[in-house]
């Protein structure tokens, strides 16, 4: 297990507004190439729904609509149905929810999309939220393992369960890279730049320290939607994570 990695994406990025008017006017700002990868959270998707992803697509975007899906098996196996038919790339689901939900899930996802005759979405699960911190593990969520090895455990259970992939910090990349395959995906949010402001943020690196982890994807929220040029920041953070940082 372990190994070389296969694929680099562009940068995700958070649109996490809460208007469609600043979503759109960012849609329009970084309609660029190489296009970023657009991630739609719950705000956005909650308040407009499927018009904001189809408003992306439109331009050309690829979008990662992470609504971290956790309810009972059939539940989420039902509402992933609904998902895979949106034409998304890449979805989210919650690790802690057991392996019969993640495997439910990602039965209902790839039925959706060949339904619609579309390609079935990658499905992400959720490890620890990198909000998370050791302290909180155990003395909130009464967990005995450390975060490593809580985060290696969801990460084999989601691979076992079908998923293509794992949302993680950075940090535990490596550790991953040990208990799964090398096509697993991982990726990682928590990415700000040298001496940008870490926010609610606890397990957080660099651009091209996540490369030099061996991050398939990074996700990037307010570094770039809160810019003053949401492009050169933008173009700052891909260089450093897909060429390496000079």
């Amino acid at each position: 297990m372990g190994g070389k990695i296969l694929k680099r994406y562009s940068p995700m990025v958070a649109i996490d507004v809460a208007t469609k008017e600043a979503a759109s006017s960012l849609f329009d700002q970084l309609t660029v190439e190489p296009r970023p990868i657009l991630k739609i959270g719950m705000e956005l998707y909650y308040h407009f729904g499927p018009e904001v992803i189809k408003a992306a697509q439109q331009r050309g975007f690829k979008i990662f609509l992470d609504l971290k899906l956790h309810d009972i098996p059939n539940t989420v196996k039902r509402t992933m149905f609904v998902l895979g038919q949106l034409g998304v790339d890449f979805t989210t689901i919650h690790a802690a929810g057991g392996s019969e939900m993640v495997a439910a899930g990602a039965a209902g996802l790839r039925a959706g999309a060949a339904a619609a005759g579309l390609p079935a979405p990658r499905l992400l699960a959720i490890t620890q939220l990198t909000s998370i911190d050791e302290a909180t593990l155990h003395k909130e969520q009464h967990v005995g393992l450390s975060l490593v090895e809580s985060v290696q455990s969801y990460a084999r259970l989601a691979e076992d369960a079908g998923a293509d992939g794992v949302v993680c910090s950075a940090q535990e990349v490596q550790a991953i890279r040990q208990v799964t395959r090398p096509e697993f995906l991982c990726v990682t949010p928590g990415i700000r730049p040298q001496n940008a402001a870490k926010g609610d943020q606890k397990r957080v690196v660099t651009p091209g320290q996540a490369r030099a982890l061996g991050s398939n994807a990074i996700v990037v929220g307010r570094p770039i939607t809160q810019s003053a040029d949401p492009v050169k920041a933008y173009r700052q953070i891909e260089h450093d994570f897909l060429e390496g940082e000079d």
